[in-house]
């Protein structure tokens, strides 16, 4: 399932946007283009980023990583969505939280992503 939504950063200040139609043009912030972020689906390094979905009586049970990936002040998971039943819904993480989400009437059919603050955008 391709997403409908595409994700920009400002290199800056650090913003997050996401853009619910399109991707045309270019977004500006703190005076420059803002990136385009592409998912990442393969990890590679010591930390595991790639999203693992469990889909489980109607709810789907989202975790970082085969294994747990830090969450510490400067190197964490910011948020886990998910894209499924023609919306998106989105869980906010903080440092010293588990790196997990639990979304209730999730279909079949969804897209898992989550935005690691060091590596950025991941999906699976």
């Amino acid at each position: 399932m391709a997403s409908e939504y595409t994700i920009y950063k400002c290199n800056m200040c650090g913003i997050i946007i996401e853009v619910l139609n399109g991707d045309k043009g270019h977004l500006v912030c703190c005076g420059q283009d803002m990136e385009k972020l592409e998912e990442k689906t393969v990890d590679g390094g010591k930390e595991k980023h790639v999203p693992v979905a469990n889909l489980e009586n109607g709810k789907l049970m989202v975790k970082v990583g085969d294994v747990e990936h830090p969450m510490v002040d400067d190197h964490y998971i910011e948020w886990i969505e998910v894209e499924c039943c023609g919306g998106v819904f989105r869980k906010h993480l903080k440092p010293g939280e588990k790196p997990a989400a639990e979304f209730s009437s999730c279909c079949e059919n969804y897209k898992v992503r989550e935005y690691c603050s060091k590596h950025g955008l991941w999906t699976s």
